[in-house]
């Protein structure tokens, strides 16, 4: 190609991609909708778009690179201290039954319907394991299951990515060293390939606690230190064994999240902008690899294996995995009803199945087609019918919403129960273990890890979050966490305004941001509680009365609207007023 066909290519990939996402989030659709048909039809439209042609040898190790930093950040996100109870329960069973029945099933389906050999349809078995958050995430804000459900389902999002792509590379390395004579050959080959992506992961990992635990790196040059280190150690493993370098980049992640002393940032903002536009890239750039002639001889029989596992083996794993758990039945077949393939099951195909097939693999060349076809069945059935699913099952969750409070005064904690008692499913978070201790205490769920981790991002679609009310007695922690999630939280955010409008750290928020009306700032609420005001819950119906001020209303819906500097909600028929009752009066 010449330079002119490259700059041109490379132009239409990159603009595919963002382009794509750009018009799934306006459309708020799963991007992936967008990624795969646009790629394909680029494909086969102009060889400008075909990334070997554009990259030549360099596009199957560039792949598994992007793979392996896209498996290194879900691996950061691998924290099941988080889970606890039946939930957690869920969870580790969806993950390590669930990923094993899908396997072995996929596999043996594989072999008469896809007419693969044995080693390549357990290699398609275990490409078709993962499920990622990427696909399940935007269906879900569709959907609004209940709470449960949405974080069980977010969790093994998170979790599968990193889990598949270590599955799919020990795979990937047993195949190949099924090809050599001598069992003792065989098994040399496949433990010394785990072996050395497990110890350029344990390396990396050490390598990596080392400088950021001891070096007072900036957020820029920690997030470079991150990529750099996961890049090297991949490249490296991978040129000493194929495609051992996403082993390696998923041990890294995981370790970097457990290990003590090292408290890794729960929003990686750099991190999550890449993964965003690596992603873009490899589906636009797979998909045009993919031509109608390979698709051809895999459509009709990939339907019969998509059927299999929508309707038989994602049940068998969802009843498997929720038996004798609290889980309702309604809920557990609706996660039986929730599983499509993503990035990593694209990208893994794409990385594996070129080595399967050079090195003689038979049904290797059906393996990236089939995987295609898979992906876009099944997000094609599980986004059409979730919600109709989830409406026959009566499991959705109302439109109500779910703050969360960041503060644990003894205020802060009456409010929340307040809301509670109107009617909203209410989160709070604060620091200091006093406060946490007085959270618990009163009933209240307590949000867990950091508040960017339960505020934004996949915290907030775990948890269901729609609004962030900033309560603490720090000023400046107030005006700093407005700044930072008010770019990053869908729902509104909203603070306490400070007894004075200078002197901060930064602006405070005022106005519409600024809660409660003017005068009733931060100081002046907590001497009023202090003197004796209560916080209490008032049916609009029967009047305002004399002397309460407003703090919010809460709609015959669910929905909470807060008294800000700049007014207060309207009320209207059916509301509820959470009010701040003036201290009583002391007999004569």
């Amino acid at each position: 190609m010449t330079s002119s066909q490259v700059l041109i290519g490379v132009g239409m990939v990159v603009a595919l991609a963002v382009g794509c996402q750009l018009l799934a989030n306006l459309l708020r659709v799963p991007a992936i909708l967008l990624l795969l048909p646009a790629g394909f039809i680029a494909g086969v439209l102009t060889d400008d778009v075909n990334p070997e042609k554009l990259l030549g040898d360099a596009f199957s190790p560039l792949v598994s690179l992007a793979v392996a930093v896209i498996l290194y950040d879900a691996g950061l996100g691998l924290d099941l201290h988080l889970l606890k109870g039946h939930t957690r329960t869920v969870v580790v069973r969806l993950i390590w039954l669930g990923a094993l029945i899908t396997f072995v099933s996929a596999a043996l389906l594989a072999v008469p319907i896809m007419s693969m050999s044995l080693s390549a349809a357990l290699m398609l078995g275990a490409i078709l394991v993962v499920s990622g958050p990427t696909v399940v995430g935007p269906l879900l804000k569709f959907v609004r299951p209940s709470e449960r459900l949405q974080r069980i389902l977010v969790w093994e999002g998170s979790l599968i990515d990193p889990l598949g792509g270590i599955l799919g590379a020990f795979v990937f390395h047993g195949v190949m060293a099924s090809g050599q004579h001598g069992l003792a050959s065989q098994l040399a080959t496949f433990f010394g390939s785990a072996a050395l992506g497990l110890a350029g992961g344990a390396a990396g990992a050490a390598l990596l606690w080392q400088l950021l635990r001891h070096l007072a790196l900036d957020e820029v040059l920690g997030t470079t230190v991150q990529l750099a280190a996961v890049v090297s150690v991949a490249a490296a493993c991978d040129a000493l064994r194929d495609d051992t370098g996403l082993i390696a980049a998923v041990v890294m992640g995981v370790a970097l999240a457990n290990l003590p002393g090292l408290d890794m940032p729960a929003r990686r903002p750099f991190f999550e902008a890449l993964v965003s536009l690596i992603i873009g890239l490899l589906f636009i750039s797979i998909s045009a690899t993919v031509t109608p002639q390979s698709l051809r001889h895999v459509a009709l029989p990939t339907i019969g294996l998509v059927a299999a596992l929508v309707l038989v083996v994602r049940p068998l794993v969802a009843v498997l995995s929720t038996a004798r758990t609290d889980v309702p039945y309604r809920e557990r077949w609706f996660i039986g009803w929730m599983a499509p393939r993503g990035i990593v099951a694209a990208a893994t195909a794409s990385t594996f199945s070129v080595s399967l097939v050079q090195a003689g693999i038979g049904g290797a060349q059906k393996i990236l087609p089939a995987t295609f076809a898979v992906i876009v069945a099944t997000v094609m059935v599980y986004g059409l019918t979730a919600i109709p699913v989830a409406r026959r099952l009566d499991v959705r969750r109302s439109a109500r919403s779910r703050p969360l409070l960041v503060g644990g005064d003894p205020w802060v904690v009456e409010l929340g129960r307040a809301l509670r008692s109107a009617g909203l499913d209410v989160l709070l978070w604060a620091g200091p273990d006093g406060q946490r201790r007085s959270i618990t205490d009163a009933g209240l769920d307590l949000a867990p890890g950091e508040l960017l981790g339960a505020a934004t991002g996949v915290g907030a679609e775990r948890e269901g979050i729609t609004d962030v009310l900033l309560l603490t007695d720090e000023d400046d922690f107030n005006a700093l966490a407005f700044t930072t999630l008010k770019e990053t939280v869908e729902g509104p955010v909203h603070c306490l305004a400070p007894p004075t409008r200078s002197h901060g750290v930064v602006a405070p928020c005022t106005g519409s941001e600024a809660l409660f009306g003017r005068g009733l700032n931060r100081p002046e609420l907590a001497r009023r509680y202090a003197d004796g005001a209560r916080i209490v819950t008032h049916r609009v119906d029967e009047g305002i009365p004399a002397g309460h001020e407003m703090l919010f209303l809460v709609g015959p819906d669910g929905q909470i609207s807060a008294a800000t500097e700049a007014g207060a909600p309207t009320p209207g028929g059916g509301d509820i007023a959470i009010l701040l009752r003036p201290p009583a009066k002391s007999p004569p």
